[in-house]
């Protein structure tokens, strides 16, 4: 085992910001959840900085989606222990749709586009509550798909689409964290083309994001930073590059 790895292997708790030492954008500090009887997420924490792209790593099974979800406030799993700060706000405290309200989007990989509505549909229903984000114009100028497929219905879109509008939505709401779950899951190579000018376009934009996908090397050529989790424990945390180029890392913990 390399000394690299030695020095970053069952590390439960991120290492600080660089610099002052302010108080991070986001920070989650020793998540403990469970399905029913089940511990899934075993002491997690790390830190984001405002306008990075943290990817969270693993292999199936390791806790990635459900770490997300806990960031959420989804429900399930359920948080038993710890703390989840945005911006200054305890998500901890709150339940999904407060963390909705004070800028938690979640972006599943289910998509979950209200059937039955149109494109456009789907996206005015993500601003009926206050405070909205990008306005309709802003969202088809950057998803110019969406704006040729603006009145058709949303679930009978490609897969591909379906994302696109799954991103679209979440910024049409006020979003000071995106948390994107399996982006590519299912997509043919060209589509997966598409949604990565949209993740580098909204990268660009400063968008601070939690990015969960199985696809580790397109997630790490995006991200700034990465963790990487094992049986629901952090067993990295540092910069993407390094991942990169860790070969025995990527062996051990990502089987690339």
């Amino acid at each position: 085992m390399s000394e690299t790895i030695a020095t970053t292997e069952r590390s439960s708790a991120a290492r600080p910001l660089a610099g002052t030492g302010a108080t991070p954008f986001f920070a989650a500090r020793d998540l403990h959840a469970y399905y029913g009887e089940s511990y899934i997420v075993q002491g997690v924490s790390f830190e984001v900085r405002e306008g990075e792209i943290l990817a969270l790593l693993g292999r199936n099974g390791a806790g990635k989606t459900s770490t997300l979800r806990t960031i959420a406030r989804a429900g399930q799993p359920e948080l038993k222990r710890g703390e989840i700060w945005l911006d200054g706000q305890p998500l901890h405290q709150m339940q999904s749709y407060q963390a909705a309200q004070v800028g938690i989007q979640l972006v599943p990989e289910d998509r979950r586009i209200i059937a039955g509505l149109t494109v456009e549909e789907n996206l005015k229903l993500a601003q009926i509550e206050k405070p909205v984000g990008w306005p309709l114009e802003r969202i088809y100028d950057h998803f110019p798909r969406l704006a040729e497929r603006r009145t058709q219905e949303g679930t009978t879109m490609s897969g591909g689409e379906q994302q696109m509008l799954a991103v679209a939505r979440a910024l049409a709401r006020e979003v000071k964290l995106l948390l994107l779950d399996e982006p590519y899951e299912g997509l043919a190579p060209v589509i997966v083309q598409e949604i990565e000018r949209i993740l580098e376009e909204i990268k660009q934009l400063g968008i601070t994001t939690i990015l969960v996908e199985q696809n580790a090397i397109a997630a790490l050529h995006l991200a700034d930073r990465a963790i990487i989790l094992e049986m629901g424990e952090v067993v990295f945390d540092g910069t993407a590059q390094e991942i990169i180029d860790n070969k025995e890392l990527r062996l051990q913990y990502l089987a690339i």
